[in-house]
């Protein structure tokens, strides 16, 4: 009975079948939400108002032939796109979605059923696993286009992670904890007006730069240089095809609900909770709010999206590090005196 508890938490929910459709329904808001942005009416045809065209894309992309180029490395061009898949999938797990009830814990304290303290780290590095696949699957798949779109991915990615992983530990020093769901449970406006300001302002920043980083991580306009089709094809992906393209196409739609959901829950305040209220009636509660405020996070990447033209990769690289990374460290840093001045430590 428990091996069958796990299999479908993992397979089902909250797991791949979840992550696959609730990933599908944030493409069609985030295409919606963009078309509308440029006066354009967006999906409309495959399902009511063209909610099913996403999973319509991915069915006709695993249709298509499959191709391997005679030129690449057979094993590692094959075995990528599922590394991919299987570290976003991986780092939806961790995100506190599906919940448990423990009387134990602190009034109004759920805990994930993957919850374990240092799973915040856990999940950013989860999540940079994608970007390092995508090098690695333009460096195999022996393309010109495909080893220019692979070099960006990897100098993108030197520029956003740093400032990413530092936005995320904010929440953590404030809270105290490593673990998501403290940093889920901890009470943002309790303390004296300064704190509760001080508080508010070190999120705030925190969470523009995490915005920020998350549409680089994505490689979304104005971050998508990677896969500039207008110069290099598909980028790292200009050899991939079928079924395999198909699973790159799916990683990065299930990417953007974890990224989305992880920065959600560690940067917005969760639904306030009674202790006497029923688990089940508190877990559904804190999902669905958890799943609002992820569609929340993936409107504003749209909008960003809609809103800038593409920008070049040194222009990337000297924004990410002139600008991003020392507004993130320097708010990270002044989030620690203040922890330490209030005589706190950071616990996992």
């Amino acid at each position: 009975m428990e091996a069958i508890k796990v299999l479908f938490f993992v397979l089902v929910f909250p797991g791949f079948l979840f992550q696959f459709l609730f990933a599908a329904t944030l493409e069609w808001v985030d295409r919606k939400l963009y078309a509308r942005m440029q006066n354009r009416v967006g999906p409309l045809y495959t399902g009511q108002s063209g909610f099913l065209q996403p999973i319509a894309d991915l069915v006709k992309l695993f249709a298509k032939e499959d191709l391997t180029p005679a030129a690449a490395d057979k094993f590692m061009f094959n075995i990528l796109p599922l590394i991919s898949l299987a570290a976003v999938c991986a780092s939806g797990l961790l995100v506190p979605l599906w919940v448990i009830w423990h009387p134990t814990d602190i009034p109004g304290h759920l805990a994930a059923f993957t919850s374990f303290p240092g799973d915040i780290i856990v999940d950013a590095y989860l999540l940079a696993i994608p970007s390092f696949a995508l090098f690695l699957a333009g460096w195999f798949s022996s393309s010109p286009f495909s080893l220019i779109g692979a070099s960006r991915v990897l100098t993108q990615m030197f520029a956003y992670e740093v400032p990413f992983f530092l936005a995320l530990l904010t929440p953590a020093v404030i809270a105290g904890s490593w673990q998501i769901v403290n940093i889920m449970a901890f009470p943002w406006w309790e303390g004296g007006v300064l704190q509760v300001a001080l508080r508010a302002i070190g999120q705030t920043v925190a969470f523009g730069v995490a915005v920020t980083c998350l549409q680089a991580k994505l490689e979304r306009v104005p971050f998508d240089i990677p896969e500039a089709e207008t110069e290099v094809v598909a980028g790292p992906l200009t050899e991939y095809s079928g079924k395999k393209y198909g699973i790159f196409r799916l990683q990065k739609n299930i990417l953007m609900y974890t990224g989305a959901a992880l920065v959600a829950a560690v940067f917005m305040p969760s639904f306030p909770l009674d202790k006497w209220m029923n688990p089940g009636i508190a877990a559904v509660i804190a999902g669905i709010w958890l799943l609002i405020k992820t569609i929340f996070v993936v409107s504003i990447l749209s909008l960003i999206r809609a809103s800038f033209g593409r920008i070049r990769i040194d222009q990337i690289v000297v924004f990410s590090w002139k600008y991003l990374a020392p507004l993130s460290l320097v708010q990270f840093l002044v989030v620690l005196i203040l922890k330490a001045a209030q005589g706190g430590v950071v616990t996992p």
